[in-house]
């Protein structure tokens, strides 16, 4: 885990997180995105936010927030014809910047950059 930080999320941040985690896991196990998304990541992920009661805090690390970013950008892009993609987009953007908001600019650029 890099630059690990607790985090508390809303309910519904929690529920976005688990449908992306779901998707992914999906296509891993379809075969799909196995070069991109390390499944033991995923499954990590979804243990740590499973059971999370209202107000309870879980520890992510930018790693982390970075995986559910790029699960979250394919889920968008795999819905541009569906005709709850404006919905999807509303998600998609509480979720980076819900996500986004534990890390400085600089510590995403130096992430990003590595």
């Amino acid at each position: 885990m890099i630059e690990p930080r607790s985090v508390v999320f809303e309910r519904d941040a929690v529920s976005a997180l688990f449908e992306i985690l779901g998707i992914m896991t999906d296509q891993l196990m379809e075969g799909n995105m196995v070069g991109r998304w390390d499944a033991e990541a995923v499954v990590d992920l979804q243990m740590r936010l499973s059971g999370l009661q209202e107000g309870e805090a879980v520890e992510i690390g930018i790693d982390d927030a970075a995986l559910l970013l790029d699960g979250m950008a394919f889920t968008e892009v795999m819905s541009v014809d569906f005709p709850f993609f404006e919905m999807v987009q509303w998600t998609s953007d509480f979720v980076t910047s819900e996500l986004r908001s534990h890390w400085s600019e600089e510590l995403w650029l130096a992430y990003v950059g590595r």
